[in-house]
């Protein structure tokens, strides 16, 4: 999704954009290898849908026509810590499609621009550099099929958007340059999907999904939604080693250990469509490039290539398409300079990362460094989460600022800390709720 969404914006710019990739992509609307994850429940953020359809009009609507569920991300059936957020619309449309599809009609509007060529089967050997390594002029790419040599492409510009395997770290350090520092939290983290047709969907009550997130006091989390064709895809969550069974009966099973009953309730009696798949998520990991020094032109990182987030925060994709946009306003003045590219890109992924990272460490089995901030940030965040139990305006701000749409201090003006603190009273001691 990054390359692509980079591609997009590139093409405004540049006479030809290619678009390398090992995978065959061609009409393709199922899981492929390059996307382990892609057999997952997948979310893209309120801000990534809108971006979508600023840089693709009528992007929405054609998922829409498409079969594509959609609904409002405050009505949702969210639980944390156990316990049901008060529904309230946000006005921010969430698009529960399963990410093969999801993807599809992503390419098949970059390829309708007519100056993107994809080099399908096709495998990255590495950047070329110019004779005294200050500056990237191409790559060389082999195709995957037998007998095959390594081609050189030419380029102005090459873009990483590799995924969280990039191998550019290694690369700068073979041209002599310093690798980028890296902020690493290390989760554990596994997701057990398994696709199902429900006997009944009035079994929903019309909820688009049902999530039950992970937290410290319930570990074990899930994410069930409808997706495209009348189906339903659930993947159950395992933090730290913990991971659901594979088989019909265990994976069942487990789903009678989550903290509320919803979720078993509807799959109990559902028809299995496929047979479950594990993906496994070690770490978090964010390569810091904004603090080197030294990089050579012509070259930019961006996607799960500069961060790769917890995907059980759905961010991955939104932040992608922030970075695209981004990567369009440096193009404005030209072929961008990778530093200062870095560092606008660096603003982008700050408050993500601090929700990301926060969350993770409120598990106390995680590893890393809880300052003031963190525990005064989860301490808070505990609360919130408690009062939007009651208070159906709270959980419409925090869903604006989990969707990447409002920033983080949204949650906290002086007002919102009031509310806040009243209604976690409220939801903590079983008060009758008075009018807002």
């Amino acid at each position: 999704m990054a390359g692509l969404l980079a591609a997009r914006v590139l093409a405004d710019s540049f006479a030809e954009v290619v678009v390398v990739d090992r995978d065959e992509l061609s009409g393709v609307t199922t899981a492929r290898r390059g996307v382990p994850q892609g057999r997952h429940v997948h979310g893209l953020l309120a801000r990534g849908q809108q971006i979508l359809d600023e840089l693709f009009p009528g992007f929405t609507q054609r998922c829409v026509d498409d079969g594509i569920p959609t609904g409002d991300l405050g009505t949702l059936r969210w639980f944390f810590n156990g316990r049901r957020l008060a529904p309230a619309p946000t006005g921010l449309i969430c698009v529960s499609a399963a990410r093969p599809l999801l993807e599809s009609h992503v390419r098949t509007a970059v390829e309708a621009l007519g100056t993107v060529r994809f080099l399908e089967g096709h495998d990255i050997i590495g950047p070329v550099v110019s004779a005294g390594g200050t500056r990237v002029t191409g790559a060389r790419v082999q195709s995957r099929a037998a007998g095959s040599s390594a081609v050189e492409l030419a380029a102005d510009l090459v873009v990483d958007a590799t995924g969280r395997g990039s191998r550019t770290p290694v690369w700068l350090g073979e041209w002599g340059y310093a690798r980028p520092a890296e902020d690493r939290i290390k989760i554990d983290l596994s997701y057990t999907t398994r696709t199902f047709r429900l006997p009944d969907e009035s079994i929903l009550n019309g909820d688009l999904s049902i999530n039950p997130v992970a937290s410290p006091e319930f570990p074990r989390g899930a994410f069930f939604s409808r997706i495209e064709n009348g189906l339903c895809k659930l993947s159950l969550t395992g933090m730290l080693g913990d991971s659901a069974p594979t088989d019909s009966d265990g994976f069942l099973e487990w789903t009678k250990t989550l903290p509320v009953p919803d979720v078993y309730e509807v799959v109990r009696d559902a028809e299995p469509q496929d047979d479950a798949t594990t993906f496994h998520y070690p770490a978090s990991v964010r390569r810091r490039y904004e603090r080197l020094k030294r990089f050579p032109a012509g070259f930019l990182v961006l996607g799960d290539a500069a961060c790769s987030f917890n995907p059980v925060y759905g961010q991955g994709m939104t932040v992608a398409a922030l970075e695209s946009l981004v990567l369009r306003d440096h193009l404005r003045e030209g072929v961008p300079d990778p530093l200062r590219f870095f560092k606008d890109i660096a603003g982008v992924i700050d408050a993500p990362w601090e929700i990301s990272t926060g969350g993770d460490l409120g598990f106390p089995e995680v590893d890393g460094k809880r300052g003031a901030k963190v525990k005064m940030a989860n301490a808070y965040m505990a609360k919130m989460q408690a009062a939007a139990t009651v208070d159906g305006r709270i959980t419409r701000t925090f869903m604006r600022v989990a969707g990447l749409v409002d920033p983080p201090q949204a949650l906290m003006s002086p007002r919102m800390i009031a509310r806040v603190l009243r209604n976690a009273r409220i939801a903590d001691t079983g008060e009758v709720r008075k009018a807002a």
